[in-house]
């Protein structure tokens, strides 16, 4: 295994002078937060899957007939404006913004207990020194990155139906879920029926296979079609034992959540990739030095639910190695919330190379959707 050191931490980020040089690291302390506001927002699913994961949802117990996107914008006294998700409740978003007003960015640079405020802290930043996010994070980031479209449990036709959007689209990965009320083989047939070859599907179970043997049925029967190349949870959930079962046996590679002692399963090799969400700062580099240290990398998935940290995903994983796919529902909602489209081509999102995060916010969508 790969020795993480000094440089690493320095090259990927966890000091603010490895990206900014100094006249910019002495403006960006100079500057003060001087206000914020917030957008809590409640947005539909889009119409045409809106029926059909409405009842996915029903049956798993949720009810959910929205996704609630809180948004933020927090301003300097020089004038910067940064935009961010919060990804916690309005509530607490507010608990966050009030004790900043008045600090610095630069005190908040790696800061964890920000959740997604700190998308706004690092566009802040990168509007400062000139660069963008990614260039923030690191001095040599990748212009384009791996994204991928998602997809509820839905009927099989459905499903094909949005595979086949997908692919047409730009996208060549695609996450699908698996639950007890569908059948992953029929989902399987019906969606590889509609794509092309290059076009790929990893079926997240969320341990809903529960055992060895019935993860291994559904494992097999998908493995049929060479379009499926991953399953996420099969089993339990961080059960070590029941990974350990399935180690050697499963020909689709196998992912499951980052727990608090990944170690076991790396030193095992029982996973072939680690999915996680937030948080955005400190932890998410170190989690990033891992997955490139030890060649287990990162599915990175945080409720994005705007378009907003939609491409702050991107512009993370532009920066981190270790991150090799993105995840979000954008997609599969009535709006994005922002001016720019998301485009793919060949499987690739082009990374924004402008100052700061590189997307701006669509108010006239925001106030649509408003929570008031």
């Amino acid at each position: 295994m790969q020795e993480i050191n000094r440089r690493d931490l320095i090259r990927l980020g966890m000091g603010l002078g490895a990206a900014l040089a100094p006249q910019a690291a002495s403006a960006a302390a100079r500057m003060r937060f001087s206000k914020y506001e917030i957008f809590p927002t409640s947005i539909p699913m889009a119409e045409r899957v809106r029926a059909a994961w409405e009842e996915s949802y029903r049956l798993q117990g949720s009810f959910q007939t929205h996704y609630s996107a809180v948004i933020v914008r927090l301003h300097t006294d020089e004038g910067l404006v940064g935009t961010g998700e919060s990804l916690v409740s309005a509530a607490q978003t507010e608990a966050i913004l009030k004790r900043m007003i008045g600090h610095s960015p630069v005190s908040y640079w790696q800061d964890d207990s920000l959740q997604g405020v700190l998308m706004a802290v690092h566009d802040i930043l990168g509007q400062a020194a000139g660069f963008s996010v990614a260039r923030l994070l690191s001095p040599s980031p990748l212009q384009r990155i791996q994204h991928t479209w998602w997809s509820h449990c839905l009927p099989p036709d459905l499903m094909a139906a949005e595979a086949k959007l997908g692919a047409s689209l730009g996208y060549r990965i695609h996450k699908v879920k698996a639950r007890p009320w569908q059948d992953p083989l029929e989902q399987a047939a019906a969606m590889c029926a509609v794509v092309p070859r290059e076009y790929r599907f990893w079926a997240d179970a969320n341990a809903h296979w529960s055992s060895p043997s019935r993860a291994l049925h559904f494992i097999n029967g998908l493995a049929q079609h060479h379009n499926y190349f991953a399953v996420e949870s099969p089993v339990q959930y961080r059960n070590v034992d029941s990974f350990r079962q399935l180690k050697g046996k499963s020909p689709l590679k196998i992912a499951e959540h980052m727990g608090e002692d990944p170690m076991v399963f790396i030193r095992e090799g029982l996973l072939q990739a680690f999915v996680i969400g937030g948080p955005l700062g400190r932890t998410m580099t170190r989690r990033a030095l891992m997955a490139e240290a030890t060649g287990v990398p990162l599915w990175v998935e945080y409720g994005t639910q705007s378009g907003i940290a939609q491409v702050y995903q991107t512009q993370q994983a532009a920066a981190y190695p270790g991150i090799e796919y993105c995840i979000s529902v954008t997609h599969c909602l009535a709006d994005d919330l922002v001016v720019e489209p998301f485009r793919v081509q060949s499987g690739y999102y082009t990374v924004p190379t402008v100052p700061g995060l590189g997307v701006t916010l669509d108010m006239a969508a925001v106030e649509k959707f408003r929570v008031k």
